[in-house]
């Protein structure tokens, strides 16, 4: 690292205009890039999707969507009996709205279960075509508008459905990316203003700008050759954000420590390179570690986020470690004004702190392992899937609409009907088969060529309840089981099935995804910190934090305790199938950062001579407020997240935010320095079979005091 430092020095000028190059280059195309971003759900060779797949290319649309649902409610003093026309002329108009719908209602199935029990609300289902581009426009309005002109007077239409009562009735909504970005921005700016209380809280800002856009540079080849799921902008700008501010906060926190020790700037510059930009590179490395672990799941869109998202800490470790000691070696002291705070002593809070907690590290360690547990034993009754009804919409037109059917004996299970791909020869035996299924409300045979085509039929079926989690999608696992022994049944499809499919292949791999994060981090670990001990417990207190973390995720959000107060949303009822294993991916590394923070300089602090007790106080000392700083200023990137549109975006934000905030309080600076000094001397145990292979010098404990005591926080070595 002393001789990177060295080249970046000497070329200090080419570097910045490299960069300053980036910067031009990512502001021209980081909207190419997004523009190339897709949204697609789909699990290629699943049973769910493969049959989708069958019925969009028989039929034009549906499959792998949920249906519009459009309603007709006539004035009072009519019903639907004696006014059939008119009302059927309204769904033939809805159809009309955009190419490819295909409406299912009581004219094509002769099926009264499309009324209301007081006969006078008619719905009909219209599915359409997926369209992939994130910039796609709902079709609630195009329908609702067509629908209006063709009801009869006084009829009042409505329409709506999983994703008019996700959006609110709103298509855009929240600041957007650029938005939020700045929203994150200026809180990250007034967490660095206090840390540094110099202009030199703004560099951090200007590399992390620099790594956005300089990820979206490099996402946008990756575009061409993959499809790369929308939500991954989402994660450059805010994650990118972060991260970047986070390397940057460490690097220049480390430069001002040795500027106060009072070195020249030259070598500042150099030894900061050496410890933090060491620590720097391993954390890069493992938050890398984590998200390239989804490439191995058979799913293309978490695939898409496995690659994209790991550009992330590979733009913000390059940013960091050219650009950062670039301007640090040229302007550093001159921007580092006024200078109100100095990095020559550790804190005294920290230290106090630390000291308190290696005077009581048994109190400390069963009281932290104590509340993870209860959090972890929260996790155990997570429910996968998607939000209920309920959850999506307290009001809006959307809302209305659904409840004026459900109070007139419509099931919500309509919202996500299964369609069942069958030979039109056996469709009406396969109905009636699916009839007796426990669970289903009501099971339809269209005619003509919203349900017939080629030889093959769509049998409509509608469960008792939506079809939204994985508690609540045995009557789907019902229906694939009554179908398997069918003559004719080609499969099942709808978000149920895909929900299943999901379950299997993500979750159903999820060990594979797991033993490879645990095994190259561990290996990592072991090289960075010189310790068999210490990287296994970094991986084991990593993998309870996560699923702590899960398990707020379902008191705030599956249970409603907190997202309704803060958010007005009720209770999901369910975790968004793949926002799990997108927060184990994603904080995994994440949180990782801060332990290679803590434990390298711990380190550091011991092979200068210091006790493990004395070591643990110091390194805290030293590394405590920047942990808390970077948490927080993550916290923030997440939270200017959370205030996008949609809930599924609201529940991945919140998991992060929550799970920063309970990995760097509880975890990092209650349980990581209580736990190492109750391992003692066992912390430093590395065997020459185990660091020749790993090319780093074998490592024992030096001799310690008998009865090792907390330095006092006044006297705190500044070695």
């Amino acid at each position: 690292m002393r001789r990177w430092a060295e080249f970046v020095l000497r070329h200090r000028k080419a570097v910045v205009a490299f960069w300053g190059l980036v910067l031009i280059a990512g502001i021209a195309l980081a909207g190419r890039t997004t523009d190339r971003l897709t949204i697609d759900f789909s699990l290629p060779g699943q049973p769910g999707t493969v049959t989708a797949h069958k019925i969009e290319k028989a039929f034009g649309s549906g499959g792998d969507t949920n249906p519009y649902l459009v309603a007709v409610t006539l004035p009072a003093g009519q019903t639907v009996t004696g006014h059939e026309a008119d009302v059927g002329r309204v769904f033939t108009a809805a159809g009309t709205a955009a190419p490819g719908l295909r409406v299912i209602d009581e004219a094509n199935t002769g099926d009264k279960a499309f009324r209301t029990k007081d006969d006078r609300t008619a719905y009909a289902l219209v599915f359409y075509r997926f369209n992939p581009s994130p910039s796609q426009k709902l079709l609630t309005d195009p329908i609702r508008t067509a629908a209006e002109k063709a009801a009869p007077a006084s009829a009042t239409v409505g329409v709506t459905g999983e994703d008019p009562l996700a959006s609110g009735g709103d298509d855009g909504g929240g600041p957007g990316v650029l938005g939020e970005t700045l929203l994150g921005a200026l809180g990250a700016l007034a967490v660095l203003a206090f840390v540094f209380a110099s202009f030199l809280a703004l560099l951090p800002l200007l590399v992390a700008a620099v790594s956005i856009l300089a990820t979206f540079v490099m996402l946008l080849p990756l575009t061409y050759a993959t499809d790369v799921s929308f939500i991954v902008q989402f994660l450059v700008a805010l994650i990118g954000l972060g991260v970047a501010i986070d390397y940057s906060l460490l690097f220049v926190t480390r430069w001002r420590e040795e500027r106060d020790r009072g070195r020249d700037n030259h070598d500042a510059v150099v030894v900061a390179m050496q410890h933090a930009g060491h620590a720097i590179v391993f954390s890069g490395v493992t938050v890398a570690i984590g998200l390239l672990s989804l490439v191995v799941l058979p799913v293309p869109f978490l695939r898409s986020m496995g690659y994209g998202g790991a550009l992330i800490p590979l733009a913000s470790v390059l940013t960091t470690l050219t650009l950062t000691p670039a301007i640090l070696g040229g302007i550093g002291p001159k921007v580092d004004w006024p200078k109100i705070r100095h990095e020559n002593r550790a804190s005294r809070f920290w230290s106090r702190w630390t000291a308190a907690v290696v005077r009581r590290r048994w109190i400390a360690a069963g009281a932290a392992l104590a509340a993870l547990a209860a959090l972890v034993g929260v996790f155990l009754g997570i429910k996968i899937g998607l939000a209920s009804s309920e959850s999506l919409a307290k009001n809006g037109q959307a809302y209305d609409t659904l409840r004026t059917l459900e109070r007139g004996g419509v099931p919500t299970g309509a919202l996500t009907p299964m369609e069942v791909l069958v030979s039109t020869d056996q469709a009406k035996r396969v109905a009636t088969a699916l009839t007796k299924v426990d669970g289903v409300s009501s099971v339809f045979v269209p005619t003509g060529p919203a349900g017939n085509q080629g030889g093959q039929s769509i049998v409509v079926v509608i469960p008792d309840t939506e079809t939204v989690n994985s508690k609540s999608v045995d009557v789907v696992r019902r229906v694939k089981t009554a179908t398997e022994h069918l003559p004719g049944a080609v499969g099942v499809a709808g978000v149920g099935a895909a929900q299943i499919d999901f379950l299997h292949a993500v979750y159903g791999n999820f060990p594979l995804m797991l033993t490879i994060i645990a095994l190259l981090t561990y290996i990592l670990l072991v090289r960075a910190f010189r310790s068999l001990l210490l990287p296994l417990k970094a991986v084991l207190l990593n993998l309870i934090s996560l699923a702590a973390t899960l398990g707020l995720m379902v008191l705030f959000w599956q249970d409603g305790h907190g997202s309704n107060a803060i958010f007005g949303i009720a209770a999901t009822g369910a975790v968004t199938f793949w926002i799990p294993i997108m927060i184990f991916a994603f904080l995994f590394g994440l949180s990782m950062d801060y332990e290679v923070f803590i434990l390298t300089r711990i380190r550091e602090e011991y092979d200068a001579g210091l006790s493990t007790d004395d070591a643990v106080v110091e390194g805290i000392g030293r590394t405590g407020r920047l942990v808390t700083s970077a948490a927080l200023i993550l916290f923030l990137a997440f939270a200017a997240l959370a205030s996008g549109p949609g809930t599924d975006l609201k529940t991945l934000a919140t998991g992060l935010g929550i799970g920063i905030l309970l990995d760097a309080t509880i975890v990092r600076m209650l349980l990581v320095p209580s736990l190492v000094s109750l391992f003692g001397g066992w912390n430093w145990h590395l065997p020459a079979w185990a660091a020749r292979p790993l090319r780093v010098q074998p490592s024992s404990p030096h001799p310690e005091r008998q009865a090792p005591g907390p330095t006092p926080p006044g006297n705190q070595s500044s070695v």
